[in-house]
């Protein structure tokens, strides 16, 4: 755990670039290494790695140098959760945390039920609906919504395919956020489960709460699920999602629990 790993990426060298033109060595205008790399770093990181890092040599060695992205992370708030344990690769921590993303298909239910796998559709089966009651966040303008038998819903995330490979995943063992929203419409039941899987799908940690039963009292406020998986250890290849319900009144229709907003995201770095 407090084993530290040191760059491959070549060493930063001090001085000025030698005129030589713009063959392979460096500008005519010699440079010195602080203010290129000062430049570099108030340039936008995919123009420094697909454009920058192209010109010459020395503009690579800058490019290329642990020691500027590191200090890019520094700048942008992405912070070691465990300072004893140096990433081989800053330049893959930099990107990991700035491409952090939602790795639900179709949260909101706003492409109907694409990208979900439907378990159970009892009663009058799933639905997308318009909020009944306004989410916090106004940009939400869907929901998936239950039926008077038991609706359960999945998905399963190959980290692999998302861009997570395997080396990332056990030297780093990032944070994995899950967030659902919920409400009722009339009495109902909510469940979810989350679980950790390793490439044969065998379970690694898992969160199953158990059943929620809301009263129709609740109906006008959105409620948030969250739950980090931490220290889990190496082996991460899936994560699984489901979650679902039903109403409790049992009235044709769907008054059942809605859902929205679901998100699964890795946190490489400290939340700040």
């Amino acid at each position: 755990m407090g084993e530290t790993f040191s760059s491959n990426l070549p060493v930063r060298r001090t001085g000025s670039f030698p005129k030589s033109g713009w063959d392979s060595t460096g500008p005519d205008v010699p440079i010195p290494l602080d203010i290129l790399e000062e430049i570099f770093l108030n340039l936008p990181a995919q123009q420094v790695v697909c454009v920058c890092r192209l010109v010459c040599h020395q503009w690579k060695d800058v490019a290329d140098n642990e020691s500027f992205w590191r200090e890019r992370c520094r700048r942008e708030g992405y912070h070691l959760r465990n300072p004893s344990k140096v990433p081989r690769d800053w330049r893959l921590f930099y990107f990991m945390n700035k491409n952090r993303r939602n790795l639900i298909t179709n949260p909101r239910g706003e492409a109907g039920l694409d990208g979900w796998n439907i378990i159970k559709n009892g009663g009058d089966g799933w639905r997308v609906e318009k909020p009944m009651a306004p989410h916090p966040n106004a940009e939400i303008q869907t929901n998936f919504v239950t039926s008077f038998s038991m609706c359960t819903k999945s998905q399963l995330i190959d980290l692999k395919k998302e861009g997570y490979s395997q080396a990332f995943m056990d030297e780093f063992q990032p944070h994995i956020r899950v967030s659902d929203w919920y409400a009722p419409r009339c009495n109902c039941e909510y469940n979810i489960s989350v679980k950790l899987l390793r490439s044969n799908r065998k379970v690694i940690q898992e969160f199953t709460p158990g059943t929620l039963y809301l009263p129709e009292s609740e109906n006008h406020r959105w409620q948030q699920m969250i739950h980090v998986f931490k220290d889990y250890g190496p082996g991460v290849r899936y994560i699984y999602f489901e979650h679902g319900g039903r109403d409790q009144v049992f009235w044709a229709g769907w008054y059942g629990i809605r859902l929205t907003e679901t998100c699964i995201e890795l946190c490489p770095a400290c939340d700040t």
